[in-house]
């Protein structure tokens, strides 16, 4: 499970005395814990950490223009470690071909023929592609679909 190879990269971090890593990792399980108090679980399901993660990361991404105008380079440096750190546990993304193929199949099934059906199609396509792909971009393409029929 995920939350158990964040522990075990935890613990392997604190042993090699890594802290960078160990404090960025404390922060992800510090997010997983609240996550299964409010679930009232004992562990976490990967579909249950996957988007904790995901927010993790689109809040990095988010700062990142902020810190590059800063033109600090420590920050830019431990920004990038921390993003890599988030990469290794969410799943390849989706690439646009594939994104695209999943979209206009589920247009076609459920028979979206206008803007008035993106909310159809929005909740089925991130409900198929999960945190695999950004939900900006599959709202993008999916009212450039929709704007085009």
């Amino acid at each position: 499970m995920l939350e158990e190879k964040i522990y075990n990269d935890y613990v392997s971090a604190l042993r090699a005395k890594n802290r960078q890593k160990t404090d960025f990792l404390s922060l992800i399980r510090s997010e997983l814990k609240n996550q299964s108090i409010d679930l009232k679980k004992e562990k976490l399901k990967d579909e249950e950490v996957l988007p904790i993660i995901k927010k993790l990361q689109k809040r990095l991404l988010d700062s990142k223009e902020n810190i590059i105008k800063s033109q600090r380079k420590d920050l830019i440096q431990n920004l990038e470690k921390e993003l890599n750190i988030l990469e290794e546990y969410l799943p390849k993304p989706l690439e646009d071909s594939e994104l695209l193929q999943i979209i206009q199949d589920i247009i076609a099934k459920t028979g979206a023929s206008s803007m008035k059906d993106m909310g159809k199609v929005m909740k089925e396509v991130l409900d198929t592609v999960g945190v695999r792909a950004d939900s900006k971009k599959v709202s993008s393409i999916v009212k450039d679909k929709l704007t085009s029929r």
